[in-house]
């Protein structure tokens, strides 16, 4: 019974990552690029009405030459490794960095969702 055991635990102890890295992997610095990009056009709507989010999104990938399907993988794996948190992060202050204005109006959605952390910065 011990000979299983330590087995199933060297075996678990093996798998170090819960998903594996996808071949196209986005970087972070891009992925946070795209996600901030991505959070600006939700916003179109508002000043420009009829505005197709879809086509935006679309637009968004094809600048930079990337596949939705990339993004998606990249999207899982970032959000299985942990490194979710500091993409959206840096997201927030590329946002802030275009729009200084900004930062008010994340801070307070922010404080109407609770489980969402702060701005680090």
């Amino acid at each position: 019974m011990k000979h299983y055991l330590f087995l199933i635990f060297s075996l678990l102890m093996s798998c170090s990552q819960l998903i594996d890295e996808p071949k196209n992997l986005i970087p972070k610095d891009k992925m946070s690029e795209i996600v901030a990009e991505f959070a600006m056009n939700d916003q179109l709507p508002t000043y420009v009405p009829g505005s197709n989010l879809e086509n935006a999104t679309r637009t968004t990938l094809k600048q930079r030459n990337i596949k939705s399907a990339d993004f998606i993988e990249s999207y899982k794996y970032y959000a299985a490794t942990g490194d979710l948190e500091k993409i959206l992060n840096n997201a927030q202050e590329i946002i802030v960095e275009k729009d200084p204005t900004a930062k008010d109006y994340i801070d307070k959605k922010l404080k109407e969702n609770k489980n969402t952390p702060p701005l680090v910065k």
